[in-house]
């Protein structure tokens, strides 16, 4: 998933709320404030009742092949992404407020061109490695079709070139039997979903739900033209004060800032998710499940899983240099809460557009194996204490195209049911 990880994070929605009112008047304001309230007060009153659903059957049909309800239960097929002719974005704004200062002349100069070839190969190669080993892991292994991300695009509303097909965590959201397709929310990646199209059209043929968000103009209003980025001390400033790049134009989402566990999912609001996309998968998503606005202490959010990430039922990776404003109610729940340690990988090494925190955007295989860097070896350590087995898989290169294990994957189905675990 575009791990974009200068960033990541989020705020509350009252100070996102009054943000828009500033922007876009008292009325609007009026509705983002009661949508989320409302929203908010609907999920805690579901949560007294949901206990007597905790060992719901699974009402996905017995032949469909896309069935998924967490990040954890045994995974049995996946779709794992192409780095082939992968594209440098344009660097427009959207692009500008999510990635290091440092990377913006790399940007500039090669915006709309091929990522470094010899890097590039060297990507390809460890992702081809990564999915030989899914295999003799017993997973089943689709992959999206090649295509060429260099060819210029025209909408009445704005021009580009594509990217790639490199992190279906990004665009892809498996929910029960349903895949729900990303609106997405940078130019770049407005036609993404093309590579995609033959497998999720077999998945639908052979029984699976298939919903695609609204696909957001991605005119100039969606995006604050004058975002003001200096810093890391900016960003910081402007996400706690609830300002990001995405206006409230129209919905827009990225699915990697939605992770799942059973009846309960959680996103932030980020660089690329708004309040509009949020409340749009509450509606269509409800009253089966329920979604939960979390945020963090982030300069610059975009993508959920290098922040938080589940790996179990009641058990989360949290981000010790981004925590979590409600990380309370996790724990008051009874989850078990688990700081990774600080990643390994050298200050020199090219993270385009990501952190060095993709050491715990880890895949679970099941609550007992997963796949991690092979370099990483103080996360290694800290999964075999915890009782789990560690699959090591060396993408090193493929992590500067922006994501790790659970970005380059989308899992399609896992061997599992149905179930409520934050109650």
């Amino acid at each position: 998933m575009l791990r974009v990880r200068c960033l990541r994070g989020g705020s509350r929605g009252a100070e996102a709320a009054h943000y828009i009112g500033s922007r876009l008047g008292r009325v609007f304001t009026g509705w983002v404030q009661r949508s989320f309230w409302s929203t908010q007060a609907a999920t805690a009153s579901q949560n007294t009742c949901a206990a007597d659903d905790n060992k719901a059957t699974s009402p996905v049909p017995k032949d469909c092949p896309v069935c998924s309800y967490n990040e954890w239960d045994p995974l049995e097929e996946v779709i794992v992404g192409r780095a082939e002719n992968a594209c440098v974005p344009p660097f427009s704004v959207e692009v500008k407020a999510n990635t290091y200062e440092k990377y913006w002349g790399f940007y500039q100069t090669f915006g709309g061109q091929s990522f470094p070839k010899e890097h590039l190969k060297k990507a390809i190669a460890e992702i081809e490695e990564m999915c030989n080993i899914l295999k003799r892991e017993g997973v089943i292994v689709k992959r999206p079709d090649p295509i060429d991300w260099s060819v210029k695009y025209k909408t009445p509303d704005f021009e580009s070139t594509g990217m790639y097909a490199a992190m279906p965590r990004d665009i892809l959201l498996v929910v029960g039997n349903e895949i729900i397709e990303a609106p997405m929310a940078w130019r770049a990646r407005f036609f993404e979903y093309r590579a995609y199209r033959r497998i999720i059209k077999d998945y639908f043929n052979h029984g699976a739900k298939w919903t695609t968000a609204p696909k957001p103009t991605m005119a100039d209003e969606l995006y604050d033209q004058d975002y003001p980025i200096c810093s890391v001390e900016d960003r910081h400033k402007l996400a706690a004060q609830g300002k990001f790049v995405t206006t409230e134009f129209e919905p827009c989402f990225d699915a990697a800032d939605f992770i799942r566990a059973g009846r309960d999912i959680f996103v932030q609001r980020s660089q690329v998710t708004n309040y509009m996309g949020i409340e749009w998968m509450m509606r269509h998503l409800a009253p089966e499940y329920r979604v939960h606005i979390i945020s963090f202490k982030d300069p610059n959010p975009m993508h959920i899983d290098a922040t938080f990430n589940i790996i179990g039922p009641g058990l989360v990776l949290s981000n010790p240099d981004r925590p979590c404003h409600q990380i309370e109610l996790f724990k008051k729940a009874g989850w078990t809460v688990i700081r990774p340690p600080v990643p390994l990988i050298p200050d020199d090494h090219p993270l385009w557009m990501s952190s060095k925190w993709l050491s715990m955007n880890v895949l679970m295989l099941d609550e007992k194996r997963v796949m991690v860097d092979a370099n990483e070896t103080s996360i290694q350590k800290m999964f075999e204490n915890l009782g789990i087995s560690t699959i090591k898989v060396n993408i090193r290169h493929a992590n500067s195209l922006g994501g790790g294990f659970h970005c380059w994957t989308c899992d399609i189905r896992r061997c599992g049911t149905l179930q409520s675990y934050f109650d």
